[in-house]
């Protein structure tokens, strides 16, 4: 099919107009392969003259709803038909939720339907509501407000930002779903950190994610210049820099790191956007893990376990898929763990070994996160800090690459070391192949003789020990 579907329309010669999101993005010239339809008539025959001259799938959205879909048979449009709300077309576009996106374009051509002035809008960069009811018709669309914020680069008008403040406790009502598509495209966005600011305008935060308010005012370590919230809004900053720009940070493995990033992963993002969430949640557990010392230290002790399980919950809650919540979990239990190896450095290869079997299979992007972490926390003594970092962590991420590509092994099997060593499967097998696994990493055992001596030595050592353990007793 050459023709767009909506030509497509025009030629049935239908009282319809084209309208919402797809008229609002052609007169931005942005790219769109997704149009609504308003129908005035039956939108279930107009769909099915529709699929029939694309080649295309109809189907009803929903019982009672009138509403219908056509597909392309290759899935590049598709094309909603909703009945009219309303006598006309004015009074549909009313209910509709912003001024840019209460714009109708009829499909035979004309002059554009724009009762609330949308196309200044447009002109002018404002987001706008239509009415303050719409976001007591659909709390939905105060999360909505920021998205498209970002997603446009709009700023929204004040009277607006009072009235989804005022629907923002209504969002509880709303199902964690939908809640969570919004969020997404929110984070997954350029402008992600205008999103997340207008959702803290609009009092949406305290609502979806009252946890990310709990930071605000969290004051840390003399090594940190900015409290809890703000940090994490900086590490937000830096892990988007990182994704789109790793040749700036990791040199020869800058490709292949982009590479990993742009993987898909889980619920539409690729790794590179699910590390966003990493980001945004690495910190959330240090308000409830803070201390201060009787020499006023401020320690946040186990606050990357702790914020594992939260991060967890939180995604859960928003009903995320459980990929992706384990993903994020796990981001956040290791995210400290290279800024620890920093002072053992140059590490052996055993510690490397330990480093990247903890933290996988989030190695690559745990150490681009305690990348970001570090280069956001500019307290005392950081420029030399961060310089040490990066040092490391370009190593570490050549390693954890490489990992990916060959995952180590032992250097034989188990069945062929239980007879070497003359024991029957069991735990000790596997403990002694993961014992073997660690010294082949390390170079220690070229040779499957070298691995058998090195099993049988492990397994004497063990035998001397129990047997000074049993005379102790």
């Amino acid at each position: 099919m050459t023709e767009s579907p909506i030509d497509v329309l025009a030629e049935t010669r239908a009282v319809a107009w084209l309208v919402g999101g797809a008229v609002r993005d052609r007169l931005l010239g942005r790219a769109t392969s997704d149009y609504d339809v308003v129908v005035e008539g039956d939108p279930q025959r107009l769909a099915r003259t529709l699929a029939r001259a694309a080649h295309g799938h109809a189907f009803a959205l929903s019982e009672g709803f009138g509403g219908w879909r056509v597909v392309a048979r290759d899935r590049s449009w598709q094309v909603d038909l909703l009945p009219l709300a309303g006598e006309t077309i004015e009074a549909d576009l009313a209910k509709r939720d912003f001024t840019i996106n209460a714009i109708a374009e009829p499909i035979g051509g004309g002059e554009y339907v724009d009762p609330f002035g949308g196309l200044g809008d447009l002109r002018d960069g404002r987001l706008r509501m239509v009415s303050a009811t719409g976001f007591v018709a659909d709390p939905l669309r105060v999360l909505r407000l920021a998205r498209l914020a970002c997603e446009l680069d709009l700023d929204v008008d004040p009277d607006t930002v009072t009235a989804a403040s005022a629907s923002a406790p209504d969002l509880r009502g709303v199902a964690p779903e939908r809640v969570f598509a919004e969020l997404r495209r929110i984070m997954i966005d350029g402008l992600a950190l205008k999103g997340l600011a207008l959702m803290d305008a609009v009092c949406a935060t305290d609502v979806v994610l009252p946890e990310l308010s709990t930071l605000r005012g969290v004051e840390q370590s003399r090594y940190h210049h900015l409290d809890v919230y703000e940090h994490t809004r900086a590490v937000l900053a830096r892990t988007i820099e990182l994704e789109l720009e790793p040749e700036r940070w990791f040199g020869e493995h800058a490709r292949a790191v982009g590479r990993l990033l742009a993987e898909p992963l889980a619920n539409e993002l690729t790794r590179g956007q699910a590390l966003r969430f990493g980001a945004l949640l690495h910190d959330i557990a240090k308000p409830q893990t803070r201390r201060v010392s009787a020499e006023g230290r401020v320690t946040f002790m186990g606050h990357d376990a702790t914020g594992a399980q939260m991060a967890a919950g939180i995604l859960a809650r928003l009903r995320a898929s459980e990929r992706l919540s384990e993903f994020v979990a796990a981001l956040v239990r290791h995210h400290l763990r290279l800024g620890f190896l920093v002072h053992e450095a140059p590490l052996s290869r055993r510690t490397i070994y330990r480093y990247l079997r903890a933290c996988e299979p989030v190695q690559v992007e745990v150490t681009v996160l305690s990348v970001a972490d570090r280069l956001a926390t500019r307290g005392r003594g950081s420029e030399e800090a961060i310089e040490r970092h990066l040092a490391l962590a370009r190593q570490l991420v050549g390693e954890a690459l490489a990992w990916r590509e060959h995952p180590p092994r032992p250097p034989l099997r188990g069945d062929e070391l239980a007879r070497a060593v003359g024991l029957r499967p069991g735990p000790e097998i596997g403990r002694l192949l993961d014992e073997l696994e660690e010294a082949s990493f390390a170079g220690e055992i070229p040779t499957r003789a070298d691995a058998i001596e090195r099993a049988r030595a492990l397994l004497d050592g063990d035998r001397g020990r129990g047997a000074r353990r049993r005379q102790r007793e």
